[in-house]
């Protein structure tokens, strides 16, 4: 994933996304979610699990970029 569609990411994201942003594929997300692992925050809302932007650039060290 690039550094503008990082920048360009909505407030909260699905798993699938989160993990092209970190490099690792769906699987292995939901793996991680499963286990407690995932690296950032997750929101489960009913069946679907979110993952807060503002946390995942904080992870990777874009929150500079963005203002914060």
């Amino acid at each position: 994933m690039s550094l503008e569609e990082l920048l360009s990411l909505p407030a909260t994201v699905n798993v699938t996304t989160a993990g092209r942003a970190l490099g690792i594929g769906r699987d292995k997300a939901y793996e991680l979610i499963r286990n407690g692992s995932f690296p950032v925050r997750t929101l489960t809302l009913g069946r679907t699990v979110r993952v807060p932007t503002a946390e995942l650039w904080k992870l990777l060290g874009l929150e500079e970029r963005r203002g914060g």
